[in-house]
């Protein structure tokens, strides 16, 4: 054997072996992991235990508020295991909670939806720092981000905000959106009309 075959055959037993995980993104409602649809179908895709890991997050989620959607991380590794990581919830729906709103502006820069304070737009940032994506962020770039999530979702950033003048801004809004769904509404029935 010559000598570069030889060191090939050591450099082999000396380099660790690689493992390739399939990694799954995926947003699961806080306590509520269920085996049916569309959950169970990527878990067994990649040969994952359903109902256990069902067990494990709903109880590693129970002191959360149920329902709330969570974005999670899982690497399945060779033997079938897995890693989970859970992070916290998408700003857009602190940032949703935070101005009391059910959903956003369906044409963003056009009209407002609700209103944040800065105050809020902080505690949501001292809460989405801690996300492992978001670590190497400053405080200041993170609020930046979330201020171009909020004008996404139609919410305005204001420094102060009046209770009674926001709740009557909220009632007049229900009145928008209302109308906004039942536009969508005829629309879809008028799609079915011709189509069928």
């Amino acid at each position: 054997m010559s000598k570069a075959g030889a060191k090939l055959k050591s450099l082999k037993r000396v380099a660790e072996r690689v493992t390739h995980t399939t990694k799954l993104k995926t947003n699961i409602p806080a306590g509520m992991a269920a085996a049916g649809p569309p959950l169970g179908p990527m878990l067994g895709q990649r040969a994952i235990n359903i109902a256990a890991f069902c067990k494990d997050f709903n109880t590693k989620t129970a002191e959360m508020k149920e329902g709330v959607p969570l974005p999670c991380r899982i690497s399945v590794n060779s033997d079938r295991s897995y890693d989970l990581t859970i992070h916290h919830p998408p700003a857009t729906f602190f940032l949703k909670q935070a101005a009391g709103i059910q959903r956003g502006t369906m044409t963003p820069g056009r009209e407002v939806a609700g209103m944040i304070t800065l105050k809020h737009l902080y505690e949501i940032a001292q809460i989405k720092i801690q996300d492992p994506p978001n670590v190497m962020l400053t405080m200041q770039q993170m609020c930046e981000m979330l201020i171009g999530i909020a004008r996404t979702c139609g919410i305005k950033v204001v420094r102060d905000l009046d209770a009674t003048e926001y709740g009557q801004f909220l009632e007049e809004r229900k009145v928008i959106v209302e109308e906004q769904r039942r536009d969508l509404q005829e629309k879809r029935d008028a799609k079915m009309l011709r189509t069928g």
